[in-house]
């Protein structure tokens, strides 16, 4: 068996904050088995992907874990995976609470491809996203899709505040649904709309959101300010950190 995640990309993963056994948790391994079965490679069960996940973290909290899903089989690039290897990586957690400046990213998503829904071991137009944002002078960047709608950052969901309402960028959009902005769709009444570059500027607030931040305020898109309220940011963190307990 070769492995096919090294030949062409062919693999999964996600970035936890390890708090044990957690209801997030879940979400995330119900992210990994929906994906495992789009592309027919054979996932752990629940239990099984935490107790590896426990081998490696041994009895610690509050730690980053990277659980990879390698897929395996024959080395014919259209060949079906016959099995898969997990990967788990584990790393001190340095919780990031700075908040960011976005720009937009020359790079864009298509929502008629399927791979953009799908948190695979492909991150190569992460990869140059973030790069460009950074060698611009920002944190991030947002990529639009073919319609010049917006759809993500590198690593994180788009949260925004239009008319005293939170809204994120629809899934069809062609993003990767993060599993925080998950719960906020659920708890907050977070709504799904096709959002443009004139939504984003006429916000009132935007904030960004993954499993590491939590929810962070976005200060600056190009050349357009925000001033978000902690007040709400509070609440927003509040939410996600009530599936981060036991």
């Amino acid at each position: 068996m070769e492995l096919r995640a090294l030949l062409f990309g062919e693999g999964l993963f996600e970035t936890i904050l390890w708090r044990g056994r957690t209801t997030k948790l879940l979400r995330h391994h119900n992210r990994l088995k929906s994906s495992a079965e789009f592309f027919q490679i054979p996932c752990p069960d629940f239990d099984t992907f935490c107790q590896e996940i426990e081998k490696k973290t041994k009895g610690r909290k509050n730690l980053y874990v990277k659980f990879c899903l390698l897929s395996k089989g024959e080395a014919l690039y259209y060949s079906y995976p016959g099995e898969s290897e997990i990967l788990v990586i584990v790393r001190d957690f340095v919780p990031d609470t700075n908040p960011k400046k976005l720009c937009l990213s020359s790079i864009k998503r298509h929502s008629a491809n399927p791979v953009v829904y799908h948190k695979t071991m492909n991150y190569l137009p992460n990869i140059l996203t973030k790069r460009e944002a950074l060698s611009k002078g920002f944190d991030d960047a947002i990529m639009l899709n073919e319609r010049d709608e917006v759809t993500e950052c590198s690593a994180s969901n788009i949260l925004i505040v239009k008319d005293g309402k939170l809204f994120t960028p629809a899934h069809e959009c062609g993003l990767l649904m993060g599993t925080t902005m998950e719960i906020l769709i659920e708890k907050m009444n977070v709504k799904e709309e096709r959002l443009t570059i004139d939504d984003l500027y006429n916000a009132s607030s935007v904030f960004i959101t993954n499993s590491l931040i939590g929810a962070l305020p976005v200060v600056q898109f190009e050349n357009k300010t925000y001033s978000p309220t902690s007040e709400l940011l509070n609440s927003i963190n509040s939410i996600i950190e009530e599936e981060n307990q036991f």
